[in-house]
């Protein structure tokens, strides 16, 4: 068995990739132009620009939904900032956490040591007082004149994980006697968790604030051409793949880090049954992977709450040609809760929830004003038809109905 293992390595070694350099399909990859964000880089090249002359940026709140290259252009800008700071000598340090990704945003306490260590000093990952933690990191930064630009990125998983205490407390250093300024960029998927913030935070945070549009089809099919050309070898893209990838992506919300993902799959299809060109069958079967298994991921990690709320939905779907709002789902949930007996949370939690599931693509809910009567969602299921029954199945289990 060993040696069969072997010997397909070393076959998989001698095979000739239909790529390039697959790396340049990451959604961490920097491109030398980052294309149709000029105007959002213009803009925040502008905020940023006086740092290089030792004063303080406006603090910055950067939004829009997932995939229209809001954390690439602000990374794309500071990068720059950066080799302009670096030549010239101007002392300046950029911080950048996914607070998504990082359990380092869980508390307070771990935001703060993790931006103490970025400076180089060492805390444990618990057991001082917060305030000491506060202190180490107030000493790093006046340990000489500079700026500081802490970019949070998904900040609103951090205001959900820990509410908004350390960012008030952030926001609020430069108001002590230091000889360090601190500018903050926050990166959300939803302008919505703004509301819920402190109202002093709230207006120090988003002193300018930068919203990202979704990408259409033809400058989706830019960004994919462009990165296309350093990804793969020559001339193993068939006709039409590109446009076949944005167009999927297009329909998603403008989302060009999904169609970079659907490119890189497909290509990787290609490579295992051992094909010369990438094509549109090839994208097909990558289109049909990638949903199923990001969308059976996303609702197995679901806390039991959020599992409900998506049932409640998918329960609902099926009996109506029309869409489904707020009110119905939070009906629906409560019954649920009764039979599993868990807590029933308050239909604003619900309505958040739902928010939610819209940024991962799992329901599209648009906010639709009833007059004096307020707002609502206006509620539709975007699992594809063939996935539902096996999402349905994992949700019973899940939640024991």
């Amino acid at each position: 068995m060993e040696r069969g293992i072997d010997g397909f390595f070393e076959v998989f070694l001698r095979k000739e990739s239909v790529f390039f350099d697959k790396g340049v399909l990451q959604s961490s990859y920097i491109p030398e132009n980052v294309l149709h964000r000029e105007e959002q880089t213009k803009q925040a090249a502008n905020i940023l620009a006086p740092s290089l002359r030792g004063d303080k940026p406006s603090n910055m709140f950067v939004y829009g939904k997932t995939g229209t290259g809001k954390t690439l252009t602000i990374k794309y800008t500071t990068q720059k900032l950066m080799e302009i700071a670096n030549r010239e000598n101007i002392p300046l340090k950029i911080i950048y956490i996914n607070c998504k990704l990082k359990r380092s945003t869980d508390t307070e306490y771990r935001l703060v040591a993790q931006l103490a260590r970025e400076l180089g000093k060492s805390i444990p990952p618990t057991g001082l007082p917060t305030e000491e933690v506060y202190r180490v990191f107030f000493r790093a930064i006046n340990k000489q004149k500079q700026n500081y630009i802490i970019i949070l990125d998904e900040i609103d998983q951090l205001i959900n994980k820990m509410g908004d205490n350390a960012l008030y407390n952030l926001t609020r250093m430069n108001e002590e006697e230091t000889k360090s300024q601190i500018s903050i960029i926050g990166i959300s998927n939803d302008i919505m968790f703004v509301d819920n913030l402190d109202p002093r935070v709230k207006s120090s945070l988003s002193e300018e604030e930068i919203v990202f549009p979704p990408y259409n089809a033809p400058q989706i099919q830019a960004i994919l051409k462009q990165r296309a050309e350093i990804a793969f070898n020559k001339e193993v893209i068939e006709q039409g793949v590109i446009e076949k990838c944005a167009a999927y992506a297009a329909r998603d919300h403008g989302d060009a880090r999904r169609a970079l993902e659907l490119l890189r799959v497909a290509g990787e299809v290609a490579d295992r049954k051992n094909s010369k060109k990438v094509s549109i069958e090839h994208i097909d079967e990558a289109e049909e992977k990638i949903d199923r298994d990001r969308i059976v991921d996303i609702v197995t990690t679901q806390p039991k709450q959020y599992q409900l709320v998506l049932y409640s939905i998918i329960s609902l779907q099926p009996s109506r040609n029309n869409n489904i709002f707020t009110g119905e789902v939070y009906e629906v949930y409560k019954s649920l809760c009764n039979k599993s007996n868990v807590t029933v949370l308050t239909q604003r939690r619900i309505s958040d929830i739902i928010s939610e599931f819209d940024m991962l693509g799992i329901v599209n809910a648009k906010v639709i004003s009833k007059g004096r009567y307020g707002r609502t969602r206006d509620i539709s299921v975007e699992i594809p038809e063939n996935t539902l029954p096996r999402i349905r199945k994992i949700l019973e289990e899940s939640i024991k109905l």
